[in-house]
């Protein structure tokens, strides 16, 4: 096993996140479920897709794999480093992907702090 003995795991509702939780655990790992709030609900009025069905997902995978499971509110960094960002890009003429900027301010930088 890594000389780290305890894993935060992003947690979306989605199998990918669900599947790296259990087989983390299943390696020995101490594994702590995290879900990040990168919009507020205003904002999803206008989205099909729900946070609150993920988050409720999210929950379910924990409780059954017997892990800790948070719940992070990044929608304020998100916008502010990710999606307007996106915006100017897009704007441009540009096709964006905001995935990157994520990856790089809010799933690396913010989650260390969790």
């Amino acid at each position: 096993m890594s000389r780290f003995k305890h894993v935060v795991c992003a947690m979306s509702g989605g199998v990918d996140s669900a599947v790296s939780a259990y087989l983390l655990k299943k390696q020995g790992y101490k594994v702590t479920g995290c879900f990040m709030k990168n919009w507020n609900r205003q904002e999803e009025l206008y989205n099909n897709c729900s946070m609150e069905n993920d988050l409720e997902d999210a929950e379910y995978v924990c409780r059954k794999l017997d892990i800790p499971f948070k719940v992070v509110d990044f929608s304020k960094q998100y916008w502010n480093k990710v999606f307007s960002q996106f915006l100017v890009e897009y704007q441009q003429g540009w096709t964006p992907n905001p995935d990157i900027l994520c990856n790089k301010f809010i799933n690396v930088q913010l989650i260390k702090e969790i």
